[in-house]
C-alpha cells in the first residue's frame, strides 16, 4: 500500500530536480563556451557580469517552478472554501502530470463524499420524517384518546356533581379541552395530512393562514396552481416552507411576509421573503443547514441572504428533474 501512495511524490520530486537541473546545465554551458572569464581577485565588471548571470537563472528557475505548481493555488482555495452542504465546488485541473493528477483525485474524493453524504443525509431524513409520523399516531391515536375519555368523564361528573363544583370541573374541562386542541396541533404539524389529502399548494397556504393566525404578521401569498413535483420533492418544499415560516416567527420580528411558489421553465422556486432584521451576521444554525440538507435530497438549491431592503430571503430552487413523472 505505501508503494502506490509515494509514487506521485517521488514522480513531482523527480520532476522538481529536472526543471532545477536543466536550469544549472543551460548555467554551467554558458560559463564553459562563453568568453567570460573570471580573475582572481575578481574585478568589479566581472562580479557585476555573474551578478546579472545568477540573477536570470533564478528567475529563470522561478519562472518554471512557478509554472509547475501553480495548479496547487486552486486546489487550496477549493479545500478552503468547500462545503458538502454546497455541492459543485471543483478545482480546475490544468494541463497534465502529477500535480494534475492530484486535482482530479481531490476533485473525485469530493464526489464519493458529497454522494455519501447524500445517502446518509436521504436516510436520516428518511428516519426523521418516520420518527415523526409515528409520534404523531402515537399523540392522535393514544394521547388523544386518553383526552378524550377525561373530557367524557368530565362531562359525566358535571352532570351529578353539587352546584359549588361544577364551577370547578368546568374549569378543568375547558384546560382538558385546550390540551387536546394543543395536542391534535402537534400532532399536524408532525405530520402534515394537509400535504398528504389536498397537495402542496393547499399545504402551503394552511402553513401560511396558521403562521398569521399565530403571529399577526400578514403574509402575502403569490401560489401557482399548476405545479408537479413528486411526493418527495413536495415534502422537502413543504418542510422548507415550514422552517423558514418558523424562523421568521422567532428570530425576525417581522411585520410583513411574502411567500412565492412558482412553476418556472427550469424547476419549481420557493421564496420566502421578510421584513425584519434580517441576517444580522449571524452564522447558519442547525435550522438552515438542515434545510439544505433537505434541499440536496431532490437536487434542489437553497440560498438565504439579506433581501434588498432588509429582512432575508429564503430562496429553493427544484430543478425541473423532481417533478411528478407523468
Amino acid at each position: 500500500m505505501r508503494g502506490p501512495a509515494r509514487q506521485p511524490t517521488a514522480a513531482l520530486f523527480w520532476r522538481l530536480f529536472l526543471v532545477t537541473g536543466v536550469v544549472f546545465v543551460f548555467a554551467t554551458a554558458v560559463l564553459v563556451f562563453s568568453p567570460v572569464t573570471v580573475s582572481a581577485p575578481i574585478l568589479l565588471q566581472e562580479l557585476t557580469v555573474l551578478g546579472v548571470g545568477l540573477t536570470l537563472m533564478l528567475a529563470v528557475n522561478a519562472f518554471l517552478l512557478r509554472t509547475a505548481l501553480k495548479p496547487l493555488d486552486g486546489l487550496t482555495v477549493v479545500m478552503q472554501r468547500v462545503d458538502l452542504l454546497r455541492p459543485g465546488q471543483r478545482a480546475q485541473a490544468t494541463g497534465s502530470g502529477e500535480i494534475a493528477r492530484l486535482v482530479d483525485t481531490f476533485n473525485e474524493m469530493l464526489d464519493r463524499l458529497e454522494a455519501e453524504r447524500g445517502a446518509s443525509a436521504a436516510a436520516a431524513l428518511a428516519a426523521q420524517e418516520g420518527e415523526r409520523q409515528r409520534i404523531a399516531r402515537e399523540l392522535h391515536d393514544e394521547v388523544g384518546q386518553s383526552l378524550t375519555a377525561v373530557l367524557l368523564e368530565l362531562r359525566r361528573t358535571m352532570n351529578s356533581a353539587p352546584d359549588d363544583l361544577r364551577v370547578a370541573l368546568g374549569v378543568v374541562q375547558e384546560m382538558v379541552r385546550a390540551s387536546l386542541d394543543e395536542v391534535r396541533e402537534v400532532a399536524r404539524r408532525l405530520r402534515p395530512g394537509v400535504l398528504e389529502d389536498l397537495g402542496l399548494v393547499s399545504a402551503i397556504s394552511a402553513l401560511a393562514s396558521e403562521f398569521s393566525a399565530n403571529t399577526k404578521v400578514a403574509v402575502t401569498r403569490r401560489l401557482d396552481q399548476r405545479l408537479s413535483l413528486s411526493r418527495e420533492a413536495e415534502l422537502v418544499v413543504y418542510r422548507i416552507g415550514q422552517e423558514s415560516l418558523t424562523n421568521i416567527a422567532r428570530h425576525a420580528h417581522a411585520t410583513h411576509v411574502d411567500l412565492r411558489l412558482t412553476a418556472e421553465e427550469d424547476g419549481v422556486v420557493l421564496e420566502v421573503s421578510d421584513d425584519g432584521r434580517g441576517l444580522d451576521g449571524a452564522r447558519e444554525g442547525a435550522g438552515i443547514r438542515g434545510m439544505r440538507e433537505r434541499a440536496l435530497l431532490v437536487g434542489g438549491n437553497l440560498t438565504v441572504q439579506t433581501g434588498p431592503a432588509g429582512g432575508a430571503v429564503v430562496r429553493l430552487e427544484v430543478p425541473a428533474g423532481a417533478r411528478r413523472n407523468s
